[in-house]
């Protein structure tokens, strides 16, 4: 199989490849409806990604009146990898070159082991996905982690729940083992991104979307494109304050958003409720749970599901102090569409509902008016599929 050399040497080719990814396989005609250039132009263009091998002719397109023209589409034989690191598992993928999931793989694992012990793991997923005949190799891997990272190096940086990943040459050490280019970004912006290619945001330019998983974050997009900000950090909001003197937080501050709502900090209050007798389904599950004698975000919803009030008191509370600080950013950004994913999802629209209230109550109408909030569609492939759209935009970019 043949590994992705070539890059696109103008910003009409990268246009044209990002145009194949995402709208699959096209012919010139409808392209050049799409590009700003002549048909001499477009040809030359097209011709030249042919000779590179990155596209190929697949077949007549329909006709529009005189001689047929070829379609064309991305090589199929091209691969990429989407790698999702969460806090207590790991998803890995190969996609083809229109971003669509030929296998993935998950895996329980604790970041807190370290990187060398996390990408050991991420390692023997590829090699079992490659072992398969989904890919000889890959012409390029995207990796999510769940901190804040310096995008140009792809360097975690002080990440809260990630002990001894703080400067860990992500990128570069990938790179070496993988032997394709690699590029880095925080887990949510992953997220956010897949939902943008393939999930519920596909025709939104402008949203914000909400991880709330072991910890909460934010990926913003602005105009179509994920805003960082300028080291890297933004939407960094599971640390904003909304209990002033509250619980500590793992970031060393009291009272943010990821140490009254998180999934550590509801399976805590889980316990609690359990242990003090406030929740007789919770305390049935603890007792189930047996020799594990932990709760998590599921068992909360579970409890939930069969008329608990004191898990749907933790679900409104959670949802109530997210929607509080979700109201917040929709005054100050004014987005199109938010998106509320992670693994605390599974509480559903208890939780969904606690946010919109929050939200249309505290935020300006103009802002709220039509603004739709809502579960992400794409579950947990949303980031795997976010991981190979941020590595297909770094290979269909100019070289």
């Amino acid at each position: 199989m043949r590994r992705m050399t070539a890059r696109p040497a103008n910003a009409h080719q990268a246009r044209l490849l990002r145009l194949l990814r995402d709208g699959g396989p096209n012919s010139r005609a409808q392209l050049g409806d799409q590009v700003d250039l002549s048909r001499s132009k477009l040809a030359v263009e097209v011709d030249r990604l042919l000779e590179t091998g990155l596209v190929v002719a697949d077949g007549l397109a329909a006709s529009r009146g005189g001689r047929r023209s070829h379609n064309i589409r991305l090589a199929p034989e091209l691969r990429f990898l989407g790698v999702d690191i969460g806090a207590t598992s790991v998803d890995v993928a190969v996609t083809n070159a229109e971003l669509e999931v030929l296998g993935h793989v998950n895996q329980p694992m604790d970041v807190r082991e370290g990187p060398v012990a996390v990408f050991e793991q991420v390692l023997a997923m590829a090699a079992k996905l490659k072992a398969s005949g989904l890919a000889e190799g890959f012409d390029g891997a995207g990796i999510g982690v769940p901190g804040p990272v310096r995008f140009p190096e792809g360097v975690p940086v002080a990440p809260p729940i990630m002990p001894g990943w703080d400067g860990f040459p992500v990128r570069e050490a990938l790179s070496q083992d993988l032997g394709c280019p690699v590029m880095v970004d925080n887990d949510v912006n992953l997220m956010a991104m897949g939902e943008q290619h393939a999930g519920v945001a596909r025709s939104v330019n402008d949203f914000l979307c909400i991880k709330i998983g072991t910890g909460i974050g934010c990926g913003i997009v602005v105009g179509g494109e994920v805003y960082r900000g300028t080291t890297g950090s933004a939407g960094d909001i599971g640390h904003i304050q909304v209990e002033p003197d509250g619980r500590p937080c793992a970031c060393g501050n009291r009272g943010c958003l990821e140490a009254h709502f998180s999934g550590a900090a509801l399976a805590r209050d889980a316990e609690d409720a359990a242990n003090s007798g406030r929740s007789p389904e919770l305390a049935a599950l603890l007792e189930a749970e047996g020799f594990v004698g932990k709760l998590s975000a599921a068992d909360v919803a579970a409890a939930a599901a069969a008329g608990d009030a004191a898990a749907l008191e933790l679900i409104r509370e959670g949802g109530n102090r997210t929607g509080q600080v979700i109201a917040g950013l929709v005054s100050f950004f004014n987005p199109g569409l938010v998106v509320i994913g992670g693994g605390v999802t599974g509480l559903g629209h208890t939780l969904l509902a606690a946010i919109r209230t929050q939200v249309y109550r505290q935020s300006l109408p103009l802002a709220t008016g039509n603004l739709p909030i809502v579960l992400g569609e794409l579950g947990p492939t949303a980031g795997v599929i976010g991981a190979a759209r941020l590595i297909s935009d770094h290979l269909f970019s100019p070289a």
